[in-house]
């Protein structure tokens, strides 16, 4: 009788895992604003992120495909498309095929994103321009820290 492997699933987690606040670095994205990548779960089509705005900064408009869950812990931002403003302690989320601008109105604005899928940035006729993932961020997050003279961040990944 031939015994036939199983095909291997990426790594599982079994026990607790902690990552310090100052574990992984923040990355200047070529701005001035920051990224710091904590997780990426290829299989979920996860991805963690912690950002730092500065006032005036703006994302291209753009869709999810899937949820994100959005925790600010300093400062503030918006989406145009709407009347709120998120400040420190604010939660918000956001639905699967939601479609926004995201724009800072403090410096020093720290957010947690969790997300699930992808974003289809859109141009101003509505039609995807770029698609932005976990796995493409982890790797930019690499390159970034790498740049900046960092040892290999230590991010989470499964």
């Amino acid at each position: 009788m031939t015994n036939h492997a199983e095909p291997t699933a990426a790594p599982a987690f079994t026990e607790a895992l902690h990552r310090a606040a100052t574990d992984l670095p923040f990355v200047d994205i070529g701005d001035g604003n920051k990224l710091k990548v904590i997780q990426v779960d290829v299989g979920q089509g996860l991805w963690i992120v912690e950002n730092v705005f500065h006032a005036g900064y703006s994302l291209q408009r753009h869709r999810h495909t899937g949820p994100v869950y959005a925790f600010t812990t300093s400062g503030a931002w918006r989406y145009r498309e709407y009347d709120y403003v998120n400040r420190a302690g604010s939660f918000l989320y956001e639905p699967a095929g939601s479609v926004h601008t995201l724009e800072c109105i403090e410096d020093d604005t720290h957010v947690w994103f969790v997300m699930y899928g992808v974003n289809l940035n859109l141009d101003d006729d509505g039609n995807v321009e770029s698609v932005f993932d976990g796995p493409g961020t982890l790797e930019a997050y690499y390159a970034l820290a790498e740049a900046e003279g960092f040892d290999r961040p230590n991010v989470l990944v499964n």
